[in-house]
């Protein structure tokens, strides 16, 4: 990694636990879904990454996959034709670092080669057997995320999340990636129910005994409208939970909703900082 962008890569790192942070989601995707199709465009993706990050997010993540349920899987090669000029296009102009949304060891590796400094693996590199060695040798940090093939409402979540981390982070450690680089996402909204989505978040804190920091990506997901009996994938559910997983542990927050966001994390951080203190 270029000297430049390891600067990059370790203000970012170096920020995490001081105040919560903001990841703004950029998908250059037709289906994703919420904003598929919005970004589509090289000059609209630029624009809408500049405008996310004058709002306050800390890293821009760039997908050009769309991962929700029952989206159609695409090529190595056609991942690549949707993110390659855009990350060209954020190299030049937009300060912030940039990730990417990806499971696959070749686009991540250009994504690197354009500027990226995150590699962010929903499958946790589990999916592409390529995927740890290409983070460590690339010296890129990385959001190892949970996932399963479907859902089991029987299971215990949290404990299954337990096993899944346990095993990237084997893979992590045998490829070499330092333990300073490394992320974890326990998935909200990946092959979970609504029930087991909810108790992820009201038992963040487990997750702790991992000693990493851990991010979460709840915004504007269907289930939020079922845990209130109103709108799904809301800008007011959004917001309520990652309040919620704040104060459970959750020191990096994946949103679209940037401005809102940032907005309610620094009060609830400036709220939360001032508790204790003598007047």
């Amino acid at each position: 990694m270029r000297a430049e962008l390891s600067a990059k890569r370790d203000a970012f790192l170096h920020q995490i636990g001081t105040r919560p942070l903001v990841m703004g989601i950029l998908n250059v995707t037709p289906d994703s879904f919420y904003d598929g199709g919005q970004h589509v465009g090289i000059d609209g993706a630029v624009a809408r990454a500049k405008q996310m990050v004058a709002d306050g997010c800390d890293i821009v993540d760039v997908g050009g996959e769309s991962t929700r349920p029952g989206a159609t899987p695409v090529s190595a090669a056609d991942e690549m034709t949707r993110v390659e000029p855009v990350l060209a296009g954020l190299a030049a102009i937009v300060e912030a670092p940039v990730s990417i949304d990806t499971y696959k060891s070749d686009v991540a590796a250009r994504a690197i080669d354009l500027g990226a400094v995150l590699i962010n693996d929903v499958w946790g590199l589990q999916r592409d057997p390529a995927m740890a060695d290409v983070v460590a040798e690339s010296e890129a940090a990385v959001v190892i995320m949970h996932n399963r093939a479907e859902k089991d409402a029987e299971i215990d979540i949290l404990a299954d999340i337990h096993r899944y981390f346990e095993r990237s982070l084997t893979l992590a450690a045998k490829a070499g990636i330092r333990k300073e680089r490394i992320i974890l996402d326990p998935g909200i909204g990946f092959a979970k129910t609504s029930h087991q989505n909810r108790d992820v978040v009201a038992r963040l804190a487990e997750l702790k005994r991992h000693g990493l920091p851990i991010m979460i990506g709840a915004s504007r997901k269907a289930f939020l409208g079922r845990l209130s009996d109103g709108t799904e994938g809301s800008l007011i559910g959004s917001i309520a939970v990652n309040l919620a997983a704040a104060s459970n542990g959750a020191s990096l927050f994946r949103v679209h909703d940037v401005a809102e966001q940032v907005a309610a994390l620094k009060i609830f951080h400036t709220v939360c900082s001032g508790m204790g203190q003598t007047p």
